[in-house]
């Protein structure tokens, strides 16, 4: 029986949430998080009693532990790369642990809690697994996440495609940085852009999101790119979209300005709350803010270049 890996994160039970959200962006089928923090309180709402097992009553509560499963052919070297970079980015303490489990079908249980779900006004997207579902009036965004992060159900998502939706405007050509499986550029051409141009580090992200255009026949508006934020990019765009974190994003705005036009929409998310206020002000200096809106303690902001 093929074994999956098992990443246990350490964290401070006051970054759960946080540390939580980031970690769900490895892995597109949810994440099991141990935090007794309020063990007294949380037992007795669900039980409706005080009586609680000693083992349990000896956690550490100042710790809290999020486990992440990965599958047998999955390298996770790569896994841990990122979420230490996040974690560090965001200032969370952390400490990872890999060990080996048990294949308990986790490749399909987690698709049960995937569901057709709309998004904005426009969009419903609709895992390629489930065929129960009304679109109405709505553009169907097929998606299979496979090993990337995308499902849309994750609010830094959910903002950039509420936004995409706002913004896109016929024949707009879209850059999507971190495209993960694809999911931002893919709804932007259904939504009536020209081309979108697809770049992330991770080659599975960029075969999830080729396999993806190709499912919502984009594939010949879409082209994917392996490789660092920009640095293979080319040409100026109408649209720009980057759902990474607060670091990135300040980093990718000094030169993301030579990808853009003088009405160029720069639409920028996965940007922790708490970090909101510092983006706006470093991003301040060469762009005008012209949305600001927010989720989940997530921030997604909307820009032009200052004139």
């Amino acid at each position: 029986m093929a074994q999956w890996t098992e990443i246990k994160i350490s964290i401070n039970s006051n970054d759960t949430d946080k540390a939580g959200d980031i970690a769900n962006m490895v892995v597109p089928y949810g994440i099991y998080i141990e935090d007794y923090s309020e063990l007294e309180e949380d037992v007795f709402n669900i039980a409706h009693i005080d009586l609680i097992d000693e083992d349990l009553l000896s956690k550490d509560r100042s710790k809290a532990y999020i486990h992440i499963y990965l599958e047998p052919d999955v390298n996770p070297a790569e896994a841990l790369a990122f979420l230490s970079e996040r974690y560090t980015a965001e200032g969370i303490e952390h400490k990872l642990d890999t060990s080996k489990t048990m294949d308990e079908d986790w490749r399909n249980n987690w698709k049960k809690f995937f569901n057709p779900t709309p998004v904005g006004q426009k969009i419903l997207i609709r895992p390629t697994w489930r065929d129960d579902f009304d679109a109405g009036e709505r553009v169907v965004l097929n998606i299979d996440p496979g090993l990337a992060f995308g499902t849309g159900n994750h609010e830094t998502t959910k903002l950039c495609l509420e936004m995409i939706e706002k913004y896109i405007k016929p024949e707009y050509t879209v850059l999507d940085v971190g495209c993960g499986s694809g999911i931002l550029a893919i709804a932007s051409l259904l939504l009536g852009a020209k081309s979108a141009v697809g770049v992330d580090i991770d080659e599975i992200a960029v075969k999830t999101a080729v396999e993806n255009a190709r499912l919502n026949k984009v594939d010949d508006r879409f082209t994917a790119i392996v490789g660092d934020l920009t640095q293979k990019v080319s040409g100026k765009y109408n649209l720009i979209v980057a759902n990474i974190v607060a670091d990135a994003i300040i980093s990718l705005s000094k030169g993301v300005k030579e990808f853009m036009n003088p009405d160029t929409v720069y639409i920028m998310s996965g940007i922790i709350d708490s970090r909101g206020a510092e983006v706006s002000e470093k991003i301040g200096k060469s762009f005008d803010i012209i949305e600001h809106i927010e989720d989940g303690g997530w921030v997604c902001l909307a820009a032009k270049l200052k004139q």
